[in-house]
């Protein structure tokens, strides 16, 4: 069987750096691209760290693309206090050779989305939605060409973690997500709800250290660095690895479960902006529109991300 086509749209950050990764160990997916935005930290630094892990992968083959500075219809809000501020901090890597494409990554979206058979490409986002809300917004054509949004973010049971309400991803660039929500495309969601339940471990992170690699050793010492602010904040064992749970869901599905239900944004409260308004229950009478993940097996996960990345 042919690798699955992604885009990975991503604000690297140290999980986002695991997700890729992982994707790049994959033979099952074939990376056809990375598009970078602003988000955990700003867009240069973005750009930069997802061209580190490309080189740290030696995979200087797949291009990578700088995309939006700023969130659609707000000022930027980032995380260095929970990434550090590089978003990389916790391995000490060298700075990228490999260059940068000239194409804007909203330019390659489109271009690509067009160029590619309808339904071949799933489009993987791990930060805010600002470049593929962009790209829909310029070429709306492209919407039923997509065969799948797999997003993280977003929460329901889990509640907020950059504010009482919202999750980062949603919070940073509401607008967006709401106008990927109502694009119409078969999206899949990986919030809060189900990373919470995939926390590294001393016993995970040293599994990685374990494999004696320079990826081994990069990814136990970004896992080790970005534990330190959810143990604190939670008072967790460890600390949730969000954006890989994004490739494993196209990897291997059967590790989780979840609803397919109606999920709407909120842009406009108070208290409530960028909140996650999943109808888990089935009460609103609203058409579904996301498969809405809740459960994964961790074991599972760690399993096959730690296999996954001997292989680099």
């Amino acid at each position: 069987m042919a690798p699955r086509k992604i885009i990975i749209d991503t604000d690297p950050g140290q999980d986002d750096a695991v997700a890729i990764l992982l994707a790049l160990a994959s033979p099952e997916l074939q990376v056809l691209g990375i598009t970078t935005v602003a988000g955990n930290v700003p867009r240069p630094l973005t750009s930069r760290n997802a061209r580190v892990v490309c080189e740290l992968a030696r995979r200087t083959d797949v291009p990578v693309f700088v995309g939006c500075d700023r969130p659609m219809a707000r000022a930027l809000v980032t995380a260095e206090h929970v990434h550090g501020k590089t978003g990389l901090d916790g391995a000490d890597l060298p700075d990228p050779v490999m260059p940068l494409q000239t194409t804007h990554a909203v330019d390659f979206l489109i271009d690509t989305l067009r160029r590619e058979p309808p339904g071949s490409v799933t489009v993987c986002t791990l930060g805010p939605l600002t470049n593929l809300a962009t790209a829909l917004a310029r070429a709306p054509d492209i919407a039923p060409r997509i065969a799948e949004v797999v997003a993280m973010g977003g929460a329901y049971f889990e509640v907020g973690n950059i504010t009482p309400a919202a999750e980062f991803n949603i919070y940073v660039d509401p607008e967006a997500a709401a106008a990927v929500l109502a694009a119409g495309i078969p999206l899949t969601m990986i919030p809060l709800d189900v990373t919470h339940k995939a926390l590294t471990t001393r016993a995970r992170i040293e599994g990685f250290r374990a494999l004696g690699t320079p990826v081994g050793h990069a990814v136990a010492g970004w896992t080790d660095f970005f534990e330190r602010f959810d143990m604190a904040k939670y008072g967790s064992e460890g600390a949730p690895l969000h954006d890989p749970l994004v490739i494993a869901w196209l990897l291997a599905p059967g590790l989780f479960t979840g609803r397919h239900v109606n999920v709407e944004i909120e842009t406009e409260g108070r208290f409530t902006l960028g909140m996650t308004v999943a109808d888990w229950w089935h009460v609103s009478g609203r058409t579904p529109n996301a498969m809405f993940v809740g459960g994964v097996d961790a074991g599972g996960f760690y399993t096959l991300l730690t296999e996954r990345l001997a292989r680099l």
